[in-house]
């Protein structure tokens, strides 16, 4: 394909201001578009920041756990900017820290945990994306799970990987399944937060927030304690 031709259609694909500025209602506590129409779900984002400065204060000398710190930090941020402004640009601050975050973590996982090569490594996250989208697929057949389609594809690895590592390395595994389970309550909560708003005006979301600043801990914890049982105090 020729170049500018081929720059020329992915600029077209790049959000313009005007669609970036686009305010979107996607939650029961939001009754406007005002900046503290979500004071919970915003409030509530509180849970990653002491996550991560709590996990930063366990992690010195473990690079990759500090940068996974560091990245928990940013989804706190990104989310709280998605609760107050409600735009897309907003929506993206929230959801990219949060992939980034599922991708390094992935690497880390057969990079240290299963101890691949860093080729082999990099392999393994490239075949998340097709393992998401096959998820993706198979939630949106049923309404419930659509709701939160992408979201699910982390906790079957959790699940998946806990019960592979059982024999091998108990702790990381029984680590892996109870991140797996406090994040398909989550996941559950996320999912019902429009659906229960008759009910609770509050909605539900903030159990997202909550619940998942608690898991996202243990799995920097997790990975801590994994590479410090394996002797290894650095990187």
């Amino acid at each position: 394909m020729h170049v500018p031709l081929a720059l020329g259609r992915a600029a077209d694909n790049v959000p313009r201001m005007e669609e970036l500025m686009r305010q979107i209602d996607g939650y029961c506590e939001r009754t406007d578009f005002t900046y503290w129409s979500e004071p919970i779900n915003a409030v509530t984002n509180a849970a990653f920041i002491i996550a991560a400065l709590w996990m930063w204060r366990r992690t010195a000398g473990l690079v990759w756990a500090r940068v996974l710190c560091v990245i928990l930090f940013a989804i706190g941020i990104g989310s709280f900017l998605f609760h107050t402004h409600a735009t897309l640009w907003a929506a993206l601050a929230d959801t990219i820290p949060i992939g980034i975050f599922i991708l390094v973590y992935l690497f880390l996982v057969h990079w240290h945990v299963l101890n691949l090569k860093l080729w082999q490594a990099g392999i393994a996250v490239l075949l998340f994306f097709p393992y998401a989208a096959a998820v993706v697929w198979a939630a949106n057949q049923n309404g419930f799970f659509a709701i939160s389609n992408f979201y699910w594809t982390v906790p079957i690895l959790l699940f998946v990987y806990g019960i592979g590592l059982w024999r091998r390395d108990l702790a990381t595994a029984q680590g892996f399944i109870v991140g797996g389970a406090i994040l398909t309550l989550s996941i559950t909560l996320r999912s019902i937060d429009e659906l229960a708003c008759d009910m609770l005006p509050m909605g539900t979301h903030y159990w997202w927030h909550l619940l998942n600043g608690l898991m996202l801990g243990i799995m920097i914890e997790v990975y801590r304690r994994h590479r410090l049982a394996a002797g290894e105090a650095r990187g």
